[in-house]
């Protein structure tokens, strides 16, 4: 069995009057981050760890934000594909680990609706699916509620 561990890393800036959309959901607020997509950086972080455990270069090679396509584009779908690429090439996810670092609203009321629709998209169970949250203690550009930034690890084998 070949396993591989693949991470990855994404921030975006928030603005008011935005919609908040995380783990494929929306979240209520009264902004939410800017992108080319729907800027879902739980989404984001999830294709580049799965991309980079395969050996694949990151989301932003597969989906340009110079390409109109993804104009706006719900991330699951980006997730989806790359689920696709990832499984085509002969791998399944073992499990993911994702920490979103963001100063407010804060999220874990809403982390089981995500790993529910996550567990959906990426058609492994919940179990095998962790998000957590955080806060940076009101330092850097999180901490000042101008962005939100998001880690995930994500473990493939290989049979």
């Amino acid at each position: 069995m070949k396993i591989r561990v693949g991470q990855g890393y994404d921030v975006h800036r928030l603005e008011e009057g935005r919609p908040f959309w995380l783990g494929g959901i929306q979240i209520p607020s009264t902004f939410g981050p800017v992108g080319h997509s729907d800027a879902d950086v739980v989404c984001h972080v999830l294709c580049d760890a799965l991309l980079g455990a395969a050996n694949m270069r990151n989301i932003g090679y597969h989906f340009s934000d110079k390409d109109p396509r993804w104009k706006g584009v719900d991330s699951k779908l980006l997730l989806a594909e790359v689920l696709r690429m990832v499984r085509g090439a002969g791998y399944e996810i073992s499990n993911v680990d994702v920490t979103v670092v963001l100063q407010e609203p804060k999220l874990n009321p809403h982390i089981p609706a995500m790993k529910t629709c996550l567990s959906d998209v990426m058609a492994i169970p919940e179990d095998d699916i962790s998000i957590k949250a955080t806060t940076s203690e009101h330092i850097g550009f999180v901490g000042r509620g101008e962005g939100i930034a998001a880690h995930c690890v994500a473990l493939i084998f290989k049979a």
